[in-house]
């Protein structure tokens, strides 16, 4: 790969009143719904596809005062890069040939193309008017949508540089019948020599004499048929073809078939949307590989832009994970657009681009803040191989242990009257004290993230310490509008705080559903509730201690059911109550 769209800026498309977002080879956009991605994927079939033909009034932003923006702009840059990715100063041979005088130089000497799409009313004619150019710089973001910039219209496309839109909806077996769609692409483009076409219709004639002859049905028509040269003279031969007589016809019968086993194969018709929706993807693929090898065939340079939405419709996890390496693997740049956690699981963290709401308006956020490889081990092991759904959440609570992870949802639904994921929030253990891979990577992403910590021994002061080194190094304001912190009781730890408060009898029946593991033994039961509940408090935290990944589950059920009818306030420590609060403040702003 020699050239990379490395950034894309956007204003008044949708939701989107001004963005700037650099683009890696592989791009994951994620986030809520009407968080704007499908708008970030039409801004760059805007600027480099066909989408000029589909603008509407609606595309356009609605600003403060229902103003409505009075034209979109969407700017990309191209630049050259290295063989390791790196970019590079200067355009290889082929790009500068096919660039031309459309290639700037920055104040370094870097080389670039910008290309600028203007989509704005037509108010002689009616309807929009969309106009592409090649800008003389690149101004900076600031001023990018009012610094007066030179710019030399374009009367074509680079057909060095197409872009493949990958619809939500699509579907192989409705895309067979559309000569437009890739797999219709495809199909125009078969091509046989002369001598391979008179050798294959000539076995289509064979195979369909043969049916005629071998159906007494078939035949029978053909009779019939052929007394149509009674109106010709005799000069008129009917000729029946099962199967396309031409191979230029062959396209408008294509069909696929798929399966495995001793049930065969099965036309897509019959498929389920998973397979059809994953076959329409791989029909790019294929068109996406045709079409570079005639470039390379004529020795024209060729770089691709797939963008796809949602690819994970209808398929199971590992089909998406998959499925994804297969788009990685494709030639030039990818952006994929996803609700998947386990899609978002299998790209790198610095790869990943998350959209959302703030006043109406879409933001969009990236790993912005300098990451150490541990913090990455950390983040790929924790995070991105087994909970990549949290990358979805709208807050997120970060504790020490297994027993907060498990005890901290049930507490949310008894204070809050909702389970924490219906708030779109979720909570997960660092497994320790290591926050800072955490906090960067909510932060960084703009999930408002809670802490909720132990207070034994040192902790305090190696949580406070890891803070500032935090905000120090990484440059994360962690402001309250994005981050808070509370600590237990000092001295205590998640189980100690508990016991203090006077749950005792909760923390016993949780040890004792753990012991018993859901006997319906009534003797065997009372005899265990019995030995535990005369343990001393010291004892009892002991066993607490000793067994988390046991019994912190089966504490989360009796917070909920709540047997002993607590009030929230006598059922929720204080520090885990405010930082609910604080929590639901985030949520509504």
């Amino acid at each position: 790969m020699s050239i990379q769209i490395d950034t894309i800026r956007i204003a008044g498309l949708r939701g989107i009143k001004n963005i700037e977002a650099s683009l890696p080879r592989i791009t994951v956009l994620i986030g809520p719904n009407n968080s704007g991605k499908t708008s970030f994927l039409k801004a760059m079939q805007l600027v480099l596809g066909d989408y000029s033909r589909f603008v509407s009034e609606e595309d356009f932003n609605i600003g403060a005062g229902d103003t409505r923006a009075s034209s979109i702009i969407v700017d990309v840059r191209i630049v050259p890069l290295k063989s390791d990715g790196s970019r590079a100063e200067v355009f290889n041979e082929e790009w500068a040939t096919e660039f031309g005088d459309k290639i700037k130089a920055e104040p370094n000497l870097n080389q670039f193309v910008a290309l600028r799409a203007r989509c704005q009313p037509n108010l002689i004619k009616g309807g929009f008017d969309t106009a592409r150019f090649t800008l003389e710089k690149w101004p900076n973001f600031e001023t990018w949508t009012t610094e007066k910039v030179k710019e030399t219209k374009m009367t074509q496309r680079f057909d060095s540089i197409p872009f493949y839109a990958i619809d939500a909806q699509r579907d192989i077996h409705s895309e067979l019948k559309e000569r437009s769609s890739y797999i219709g692409r495809v199909l125009s483009n078969v091509d046989y020599s002369k001598d391979d076409i008179a050798s294959i219709e000539g076995l289509i004639k064979t195979a369909n004499e043969e049916a005629v002859e071998k159906s007494a049905d078939l035949k029978e028509l053909k009779g019939n048929l052929e007394k149509l040269n009674q109106s010709f003279q005799g000069a008129g031969d009917a000729e029946i073809t099962p199967f396309p007589k031409k191979i230029r016809d062959l396209s408008k019968h294509f069909t696929v078939h798929f399966g495995s086993g001793a049930d065969g194969t099965f036309s897509m018709e019959y498929h389920g949307m998973g397979t059809r929706s994953w076959a329409s993807l791989l029909t790019v693929k294929a068109l996406v590989k045709l079409t570079d090898d005639r470039h390379r065939k004529e020795a024209e340079p060729f770089f691709p832009i797939l963008a796809a939405e949602e690819p994970e419709a209808h398929l199971h996890p590992n089909a998406q994970r998959t499925l994804y390496r297969q788009l990685a693997e494709t030639t030039g740049q990818v952006i994929v657009s996803t609700h998947s956690p386990y899609l978002t699981a299998m790209a790198d963290i610095s790869d990943i681009r998350s959209l959302s709401r703030n006043s109406g308006s879409v933001e969009l956020r990236s790993m912005s803040c300098p990451m150490s490889t541990e913090d990455k081990k950390v983040l790929a092991r924790e995070i991105m191989s087994k909970r990549g759904e949290l990358l979805f959440s709208s807050a997120l609570i970060l504790c020490e242990g297994i027993t907060e992870e498990q005890v901290i949802p049930g507490m949310f639904q008894v204070a809050c009257g909702r389970e924490l994921h219906e708030a779109g929030a979720s909570c997960v253990s660092v497994g320790g004290k290591n926050y800072t891979p955490f906090v960067k990577l909510a932060c960084s992403l703009g999930i408002p993230t809670f802490i909720v910590s132990d207070n034994d021994g040192d902790t305090y002061r190696e949580i406070e310490a890891q803070l500032r080194r935090l905000k120090k190094d990484s440059g994360l304001a962690l402001s309250p509008d994005e981050f808070a912190i509370e600590y237990l009781s000092t001295g205590n730890d998640f189980e100690a705080e508990l016991l203090s408060m006077g749950l005792r009898d909760e923390l016993v029946d949780a040890l004792v559903l753990s012991a018993t593991k859901g006997s319906e033994n009534p003797r065997y039961v009372a005899a265990k509730r019995k030995e535990i509940a005369a343990v001393t408090d010291p004892d009892l935290l002991a066993q607490l201690r000793a067994s988390k990944a046991s019994y912190a589950g089966f504490l989360g059920d009796v917070i909920r059911s709540n047997p002993n009818g607590r009030t929230k306030e006598a059922l929720v420590p204080l520090p885990v109550r405010s930082g609910f609060t604080t929590i639901q403040n985030w949520l509504n702003q």
